[in-house]
């Protein structure tokens, strides 16, 4: 099975995870809706929805730029409609959008929760929501969320309550609406890094350069997905899949080839249940 001329809508496309997956998609030749807010140059983020377009039609895939804020119910909805009419349907939902602060909440604006709450998990529901009509219709549809296992320990809601809310929300979207779905063979998982990847968030946000030596490229999620996107939808669905364990189930080995700097160990991601066992070692690889 191949994403030749599958239809995905990829929320927050214009970079990083987003456009990763968008990428390795198109080089099967898949259509590839760039649903993300970003449509001038920033001066802190590379890309934009025009510029993701255009890697994407290199890469062999065709491309519609959409500036489209998730938060906005017409928004949401238009952009669906015009990929539909577009592409002449819809294959994949990717509910890649998100927004991120980690910060406890004695120190973190209600308005800044808001916005957390409305990208991470209102948006996921409202795209899945208006993509689920067109999906039923697809021979293989997918909706998959780049959200974590629901692994319901205090310590990962202590340091971040706020945005650990907001990101499990993402995930809880996912448990209901795998069961909801599932009579219409719409398959509906998450998918999580094992280890940091290397975003402008990592480096924006939470540990600058140093921590984007230690994480992966965004590639190792992006083959992920398309493992993911190329399995039957009725017969995985309901799943909470961390990317180096998924990959080495397809039979992948070679995780080396993901690391951003090969002499620095790798850095943990958030929300990785403690029983999950890493497929490859995540230390710092010896004359590198």
């Amino acid at each position: 099975m191949t994403l030749a001329g599958k239809t995905l809508f990829i929320t927050g496309a214009s970079r990083g995870i987003g456009k990763a997956i968008a990428l390795r998609a198109a080089r099967d030749g898949a259509n590839i809706a760039v649903a993300a807010k970003t449509a001038e140059p920033h001066p802190k983020l590379e890309g934009t929805i025009y510029t993701a377009a255009e890697e994407i039609e290199a890469a062999g895939g065709k491309a519609l730029p959409l500036i489209v804020d998730v938060r906005e119910e017409d928004s949401v909805k238009s952009a669906i409609d015009k990929t539909v009419e577009t592409f002449g349907g819809l294959d994949i939902l990717v509910n890649n959008a998100s927004a991120i602060q980690l910060t406890p909440l004695a120190q973190t604006d209600m308005k800044r929760f808001d916005l957390m709450h409305q990208i991470n998990t209102r948006g996921t529901l409202m795209c899945s929501k208006y993509a689920a009509p067109h999906l039923a219709k697809s021979g293989n549809p997918h909706i998959l969320m780049l959200s974590p296992p629901l692994d319901m320990q205090e310590k990962w809601f202590a340091p971040f309550t706020p945005y650990s809310i907001a990101k499990y929300g993402m995930s809880l979207v996912v448990l209901g609406l795998a069961g909801e779905l599932r009579p219409k063979g719409i398959a509906v998982n998450a998918l999580w890094p094992r280890t940091t990847i290397a975003t402008a968030a990592i480096k924006n946000i939470i540990g600058g350069d140093k921590l984007m030596r230690q994480s992966r490229s965004p590639e190792i999620l992006a083959d992920a997905a398309y493992e993911i996107f190329t399995s039957p939808s009725k017969e995985l669905t309901g799943q909470f899949l961390i990317d180096d364990t998924f990959l080495a189930s397809r039979g992948v080995t070679d995780f080396d080839q993901y690391r951003m700097d090969p002499s620095e160990a790798l850095a943990p991601d958030f929300f990785v249940p403690d029983d999950s066992v890493a497929p490859a070692s995540l230390k710092a690889l010896e004359n590198s």
